[in-house]
């Protein structure tokens, strides 16, 4: 199956599950649509109006699984240490940088006059001591594939999943045509994540929104993760239940501890 057909009909087993579920939602959100595409490369050109971006190359340890970079100290023997998953070497390869260093004295500042911008405290103390370690400048783009949304200018650059992720936050909502429903929405008073892709949020997203000279969100709550034997649930490491199995062991049950299903 070609990429765009295999996530079609991923995307459609989702929008099942919202109703098996019970599920509301004011939009369906993909970052396939087209309206998504061209909002992500608009945010890409005012960061290279605003001198955020240069090209480089990039070589170092990369989780699929995390779809993340990680730094020699973070890595040992073979896995992340924030993770466990998987990291492999990723050869030397052409990339455009984010120069997410230039924003290390800008983001502590930010976090130390907004104390309740990260939540909870501990998930706080882990962002601030990762950022006072020093920040390295982000490799946001890869041309070993090309899948993903391409860089304004240069079709051998597909943009580094993160940056086409974290901007759908803003594109959902009208950003950049839709002026009035973007200031109606945005910034958003709280993003809710898992802890596992905290540092995006609170470290590379307030610093792309600032490079881009638009609001950081009013607050982030970073959430454990729901086990299975002890691990993290995740369908990388394939211990995924059917939801729909689930809710149809609910529904014969008239009071039901979740955790004991699981």
């Amino acid at each position: 199956m070609s990429p765009q057909d295999f996530v079609d009909e991923v995307s459609q087993s989702f929008r099942e599950l919202l109703t098996v579920m019970n599920i509301s939602n004011d939009a369906f959100i993909r970052t396939t649509d087209e309206k998504h595409k061209k909002a992500v490369q608009h945010l890409w050109q005012k960061l290279v109006d605003n001198g955020a971006i240069y090209l480089g190359s990039y070589e170092g340890w990369y989780s699929v699984r995390d779809e993340c970079y990680y730094s020699e100290s973070e890595v040992e023997d073979g896995k992340a240490l924030l993770t466990g998953a998987e990291v492999v070497w990723q050869a030397k390869e052409p990339s455009y940088f984010f120069k997410l260093s230039a924003f290390e004295d800008k983001l502590l500042e930010y976090y130390n006059n907004n104390l309740d911008f990260i939540a909870p405290e501990s998930r706080k103390n882990e962002v601030v001591g990762f950022v006072s370690g020093g920040l390295r400048d982000l490799s946001i783009s890869r041309t070993s594939f090309k899948w993903g949304v391409p860089v304004p200018g240069d079709d051998d650059h597909v943009m580094y999943v993160w940056i086409d992720a974290l901007a759908n936050y803003i594109s959902a909502i009208g950003y950049p045509d839709d002026e009035e429903n973007f200031k109606k929405f945005w910034p958003a008073n709280l993003q809710v994540v898992g802890k596992d892709i905290l540092r995006f949020h609170a470290v590379y997203w307030p610093a792309f929104l600032m490079a881009a000279d638009l609001p950081v969100p009013q607050r982030l709550f970073a959430h454990g993760w729901w086990t299975k034997d002890g691990e993290k649930i995740s369908k990388s490491l394939g211990n995924v239940i059917c939801p729909l199995e689930l809710v149809e062991k609910v529904s014969y049950c008239s009071q039901v501890d979740l955790g004991s299903l699981l």
